[in-house]
């Protein structure tokens, strides 16, 4: 297909370009002959996939194993992410629903107009099919992401595994939770493993790969049906949209308003960091490493 192409013209735009070049045919005919071509308007297709990470099979494995491992001490193993956020108020969403009048939303999605932005950070706890979501105010942060674990293992956790030293944690490589803030190491060292006495241990998926985590199948990809087409208009409609989440497999799901705000731009020092009682381990070190308690808390 040599030569000038008209990518995004409609037939009546491609008409009289034709002419211009010196052809008379009617629409019908132009579309009739780019049909047998096999020529019409088409979206992309999602089929090629970029160069994979080098240690992406060897830590897929390891992370298997890690969770094989847990799951026959019967020790708690649980999938963190966080689910995009969402605007409070009559804005679009995306799904339809049951009901006589279509209910009426903003026509434009600002966030001026907002009564607030909800951050829900969830946790899926693998072995007894358990969800929560923690729905926060401000922001997504690693102080967040810890004080949401430290909720669930508070209210949950320690009632499901009481006699559990350690726990493991899969999460994705990015965001609050990634393999790289160093926030995020600080808060499971001190929240977690300094406060309640846990060993943490962590294995990031890789980059890319985040679809496997369990919390996105398994829980997320759940919670977006239940309110498709509802307009999230206040955080309580939120809220139970979240609780009333279910699978035929079981799946219990548990909502919590956090009204306590948190600040972004923490850093933590190299002294800190150096401090922490942090094990890399000899598989792929930057995705999985230990956190143990230290001697005194400190």
């Amino acid at each position: 297909m040599p030569g000038r192409r008209w990518l995004r013209r409609s037939l009546s735009k491609v008409q009289p370009a034709i002419g211009e070049a010196g052809h008379r045919l009617s629409r019908e005919t132009i579309r009739r002959l780019l049909h047998q071509h096999d020529i019409r308007p088409k979206s992309n297709v999602k089929r090629l996939t970029p160069k994979e990470h080098p240690d992406r099979d060897r830590q897929f494995t390891y992370l298997q194993s890690q969770r094989r491992f847990f799951e026959r001490m019967r020790w708690p193993v649980i999938s963190v992410d966080t689910k995009k956020k969402e605007l409070i108020g009559p804005y679009k969403n995306a799904g339809q629903m049951w009901c006589e009048p279509a209910p009426t939303v903003y026509m434009h999605d600002f966030g001026n107009d907002a009564l607030g932005q909800a951050v829900p950070y969830g946790l899926y706890d693998v072995q007894p099919n358990l969800g929560s979501v923690y729905v926060g105010q401000s922001a997504d942060t690693a102080e967040f992401a810890g004080d949401a674990i430290v909720w669930w293992w508070q209210t949950y956790g320690c009632r499901l595994f009481p006699t559990a030293p350690a726990i493991l944690i899969l999460a994705d490589g990015g965001g609050s939770n990634g393999w790289r803030p160093r926030r995020w190491k600080q808060q499971l060292q001190v929240k977690l493993a300094d406060a309640l006495g846990l060993t943490v241990t962590v294995s990031h998926y890789p980059t890319g790969a985040s679809k496997w985590n369990p919390i996105d199948p398994r829980l997320f990809s759940q919670i977006s049906p239940t309110w498709a087409g509802t307009p999230l208009t206040s955080f309580e409609v939120m809220l139970d949209g979240i609780r009333n989440t279910t699978t035929t497999t079981g799946l219990k799901v548990e909502a919590i308003l956090v009204e306590q705000p948190y600040q972004t731009g923490l850093k933590v020092s190299d002294d800190e960091m150096a401090s922490l009682a942090l094990e890399k381990h000899d598989t792929c070190p930057d995705w999985n490493y230990t956190i143990r308690p230290r001697p005194g808390g400190k």
